[in-house]
């Protein structure tokens, strides 16, 4: 069945070819259409007034920074995990930047790109204090909340066959759904990436009576998604992504890059158009980086803003640090 549906969604994104000159179309209506998450907080969720924010919300502003000079030049498309694909395939969206796992079928078989790995990621397990678990290993018998048409199904039925436990899951077609049953105690446990776990935790009335285990059973690269076959419209953004990287590492800041426009450092003249043409290649002028730098910041503000330690969320850094830092976030060269 999933063959199947795999196949239908890669059908489906032969379309895509239609929608090759993304960026052309992107100016022409003024605004870019991001496919976000109904809301989970520090990646992309909306205040009272609709307003949106978080680290994925803020690769979506990047992109507007570098094609209009303007951050709020996004509309937003909340969407579930089932809906997101069709979506950017029928050109409802010209972005997906929503908590999506790059995995080695999506890459091949949905007519789609991933632009890079904005967050690293783990599935984990939380469950109530008051059942004094203290391992995913003590999870037999458990029921165990899910969404589904994510890698968080296969992951679990994964793990539960390998260690030979039992379990019951219990499937939902929205996270909203999903965590809304958890909290009602309609099961034992919810599963889904680490950060989502933290994140949801962070809205329930009384947050210190859950419990995110210690095992971290997969491996999660998060990033924003494009329709194969416009390579203007990958590389640039693969390229805005790279820039929040870059500028990170080079000290370039959301409240310093007018200051370091001045600056004789080769490499940040590179980056802030002041020497060669960097944006040109790209459909964009020469100030498309500074654009984005004094429109959003750089990846480490976006990050400590949104997720960080001193965040509600409260995630170190760690494989999201720089590379020279230890972790694995990196720019290849701009020149």
């Amino acid at each position: 069945m999933k063959r199947l549906i795999l196949t239908a969604f890669a059908v489906a994104l032969g379309a895509g070819a239609a929608h090759a000159a993304t960026l052309d179309d992107v100016k022409k209506k003024g605004f870019v259409q991001c496919g976000v998450t109904g809301g989970v907080p520090g990646f992309s969720a909306p205040d009272a007034s609709n307003n949106w924010s978080g680290l994925e919300v803020d690769f979506c502003k990047a992109l507007a920074a570098a094609i209009f000079n303007d951050p709020s030049k996004v509309r937003y498309s909340p969407l579930t995990s089932t809906e997101r694909f069709a979506a950017l395939s029928s050109g409802q969206i010209d972005v997906l930047s929503r908590t999506t796992t790059w995995t080695m079928s999506r890459d091949t078989t949905l007519g789609i790109s991933f632009v890079g790995t904005m967050f690293y990621d783990g599935q984990g397990f939380m469950v109530r204090k008051a059942d004094k678990i203290a391992s995913a290993k003590d999870l037999s018998g458990a029921s165990i909340c899910i969404e589904s048409g994510t890698t968080t199904e296969l992951n679990a039925a994964d793990f539960f066959a390998a260690n030979k436990l039992e379990y019951k899951p219990i499937v939902f077609v929205s996270q909203d759904e999903t965590v809304k049953a958890f909290e009602d105690g309609r099961c034992d446990v919810y599963t889904t990436d680490s950060s989502a776990l933290a994140a949801e935790r962070s809205k329930f009335a009384k947050p210190d009576d859950y419990l995110i285990l210690p095992e971290i059973i997969s491996k999660e690269p998060l990033g924003p998604v494009v329709r194969s076959g416009d390579d203007t419209w990958f590389k640039l953004a693969r390229w805005t992504y790279y820039v929040l990287l870059e500028a990170e590492e080079l000290g370039v800041s959301k409240t310093n890059v007018d200051e370091m426009k001045k600056s004789e450092n080769p490499s940040i003249k590179r980056l802030l158009g002041a020497e060669g043409d960097f944006g040109t290649p790209l459909g964009l002028d020469k100030e498309w980086a500074y654009k984005i730098i004094k429109g959003v910041g750089n990846y480490g503000e976006i990050y400590e803003t949104h997720v960080g330690p001193k965040t509600p969320i409260g995630l170190a850094r760690g494989l999201n640090a720089l590379w020279k830092d230890g972790g694995l976030q990196y720019s290849p060269p701009i020149r």
